[in-house]
C-alpha cells in the first residue's frame, strides 16, 4: 500500500522511522527491532551512556564513547539492508563530537534537531552517513538548507517535520501550542514539503519527508501520508513493546495514564515539553530539587537556578523510578492499553 522510503542509497521496505527517545528510551534493542521490521531505527544520544559504570564520574566522556558502542550493538542486532540512525540534539553540549563519533561508528543516518544543525555536513561530507534535520516551521527549513547550500554545496538526505502532539522537548513556543491547530500545521507541512522539493530539484536527488507528532493509528498514517509526505515518523506507540529499552514500570506509566494527566512543562533546559503527570512534578513545583551535580546535557540548561536535573530526573525514571523521574511522552500516550511488540505496532500502523 505505501511506497518505501529511499535516502539515497538507503532503502527502508516500510514508511516508518522510529522517533529517537532519551533518556535511554531507545536504544539498542527498540532501535535493531524496527531496522528489522524494515522501518527505520533510531537511538537517542542523550545522555546514552548512562548505563556505563564510569558515567557519574565522567557523563559527557562516556556518553560520546557510549554512541559509538551503542550504534555497533544496533547494527550487530540489526539483519540484512536494515537502517540505523541517531537523534543528536543541536543542543547537546560538545555536540559535534558526538556527530564525529556518530560518523565513525559508521551510523546510517544523524537525525538533528533542537536547534538548527548548521554545521552538520561539515562532519558528514564524503561519508556513507546520510543526515536528516527536524524542522516545524517552512522558515527553519528554508533558512537551514540555504545555508547548507552556500556554505557547504550540499543539502538533506531526509527531511523529519514535527509537529506540536510530539513527545519530549518540543519545537514550538508554549504560546504556539495553545494556538496551533491541526488545519493550520497541515498547511505549514505542505509549504515545508514545497520548500524541500526546490532544494531537492536544484541537487537532482530525492529528498523523502518524514511526518512525526501523535502520529498513534493507521489513520493517522493515512491522513500524514495524504499531506505528501513519504512516512511517518512514530514514538510514543514503540514505549509500550517489549523490545522498548525502558524499564516495565516507565511502560507502565503510559499503560495508566489518562488523557488529562498529559500536560505541558516548562522543561530546566529552556524549552517546552510534554510529559505525564505524576508525583515528582507536583513535589518539584512546591519544594526544587537541591542540584548537586550537573550531568553537561544541554547547553541553555543553567544548574543554579533550574528547579531539578532533568538528566537525573529522565535516568531515574527510565530505570523504573518513576515517582522521582519525569516520564515524555507524546500527546496521544494515554492510548496505550497493553504491551505489544514492535512487530505488532508496525502491522496496526499500516494495517499489514
Amino acid at each position: 500500500m505505501y511506497e518505501p522510503i529511499k535516502i539515497g542509497d538507503l532503502t527502508a521496505k516500510l514508511p516508518i522511522v522510529q522517533g529517537g527517545m532519551g533518556v535511554g528510551v531507545s536504544l539498542e534493542r527498540l532501535a535493531s527491532a524496527v531496522a528489522n521490521c524494515g522501518g527505520i531505527g533510531v537511538l537517542s544520544a542523550a545522555q546514552i551512556g548512562y548505563r556505563e559504570p564510569e558515567y557519574e564520574d565522567a557523563p559527557t566522556d562516556t556518553n560520546i564513547k557510549a554512541v559509538k558502542k551503542y550504534i555497533k550493538k544496533a547494527k550487530e542486532m540489526t539483519t540484512g539492508d536494515g537502517i540505523i540512525g541517531i537523534n543528536i540534539m543541536v543542543a547537546t553540549k560538545r555536540y559535534e563530537e558526538y556527530v564525529q563519533a556518530a560518523v565513525d561508528a559508521g551510523v546510517d543516518l544523524i537525525v538533528s534537531g533542537a536547534g538548527l544543525p548548521a554545521r552538520l555536513p561539515k562532519y558528514t561530507k564524503g561519508t556513507r552517513t546520510k543526515i536528516a534535520p527536524i524542522f516545524s516551521s517552512e522558515r527553519a527549513t528554508d533558512i537551514l538548507l540555504h545555508m547548507w547550500d552556500k556554505k557547504y554545496q550540499t543539502t538533506a538526505d531526509m527531511v523529519v517535520i514535527e509537529g506540536p502532539d510530539a513527545g519530549g522537548h518540543l519545537g514550538f513556543s508554549p504560546e504556539e501550542l495553545k494556538t496551533i491547530d491541526k488545519a493550520s500545521f497541515y498547511e505549514e507541512v505542505k509549504k515545508i514539503i514545497k520548500c524541500v522539493k526546490k532544494y531537492a530539484d536544484k541537487y537532482n536527488k530525492e529528498i523523502p519527508v518524514v511526518l512525526g507528532g501523535g502520529i498513534t493509528t493507521a489513520d493517522d498514517v493515512d491522513e500524514a501520508m495524504k499531506l505528501g509526505v513519504n512516512g511517518v515518523q512514530v514514538a510514543t506507540r514503540f514505549v509500550t513493546t517489549e523490545e522498548c529499552d525502558a524499564s516495565p514500570e516507565f511502560k507502565q506509566c503510559y499503560i495508566d495514564a489518562k488523557k488529562e494527566d498529559i500536560e505541558i512543562i516548562q522543561s530546566p533546559v529552556g524549552m517546552p515539553g510534554r510529559a505525564i503527570h505524576n508525583k515528582f512534578l507536583e513535589r518539584v513545583k512546591e519544594t526544587p530539587d537541591k542540584i548537586t551535580k550537573c550531568y553537561q546535557c544541554i547547553k541553555t540548561c543553567n544548574s543554579v537556578d533550574t528547579p531539578y536535573c532533568i538528566s537525573r530526573a529522565l535516568i531515574n525514571s527510565v530505570k523504573g523510578d518513576t515517582d522521582n523521574g519525569l516520564v515524555f511522552c507524546g500527546a496521544n500516550a494515554y492510548k496505550a492499553d497493553k504491551i505489544e511488540t514492535v512487530q505488532d505496532v508496525i502491522n496496526d500502523l499500516l494495517r499489514l
